[in-house]
């Protein structure tokens, strides 16, 4: 047998070892670039394609802080209103699809409630309005999305995604603020609510919190 048909054995062993070397680097180099996903998570999705999850976690914070700086009190609202719906809607609100939306804070006493939503009692209010407040488990509206007029329509593929949207501040809003309470037991107590109201009945208010304090 000729010199260039023999392979040391010694060569064909070392021959082996740098190669399952090689491959073991790849390996190693592969598996630190890679990110595990849970299936349905925020990450779970292209950073183009909407993710009502990642929506919410993003935008109910600057909700949360946008009601917050316009919210007025209870009292001086229900006063304007009671005077003059639209000059009050112009000072106070943001246009909405049914009526302005009405930031609002307060502090009052829970009464009697149904599904999670409680009658309150807020003194200086006018005679006859009545406050209710959402505490879940169901949070109906879109008060949340609309609040703040920044989030439009436009931004949106469709109405699906819209209202998806609206649904993501709601689910954030029971995650951030409702999930510290005790719902069903808030009647007799003082509550401190910074929240949202749609104006489209002078005389009774469901008010969405953004910010919920039991005393």
């Amino acid at each position: 047998m000729t010199a260039s048909a023999s392979v040391s054995p010694v060569s064909g062993r070392r021959g082996l070892w740098v190669g399952l070397a090689i491959v073991a680097a790849l390996v190693i180099a592969m598996g630190a670039s890679t990110k595990v996903v849970k299936i349905h998570s925020a990450d779970d999705v292209e950073a183009n394609v909407f993710s009502p999850e990642r929506f919410g976690a993003q935008e109910f914070p600057k909700v949360q802080a946008a009601v917050t700086a316009r919210a007025a009190p209870a009292p001086e609202l229900a006063t304007a209103i009671a005077a003059d719906k639209d000059a009050a809607a112009k000072k106070y609100g943001v246009p909405g699809s049914l009526g302005p939306e009405m930031s609002v804070k307060f502090e009052g006493v829970a009464g009697e409630q149904s599904s999670g939503v409680y009658d309150v009692k807020v003194a200086g209010v006018p005679e006859g309005l009545r406050i209710r407040l959402q505490t879940g488990p169901a949070i109906n509206g879109t008060d949340l999305r609309d609040a703040t007029g920044t989030i439009t329509f436009g931004q949106f593929v469709n109405q699906i995604e819209y209202q998806n949207a609206g649904s993501a501040l709601n689910k954030e809003l029971k995650k951030q603020v409702l999930s510290r309470i005790d719902n069903s037991s808030l009647t007799g107590k003082t509550l401190s609510v910074v929240g949202v109201f749609q104006l489209f009945n002078p005389k009774s208010w469901l008010v969405t919190p953004v910010s919920l304090e039991v005393k």
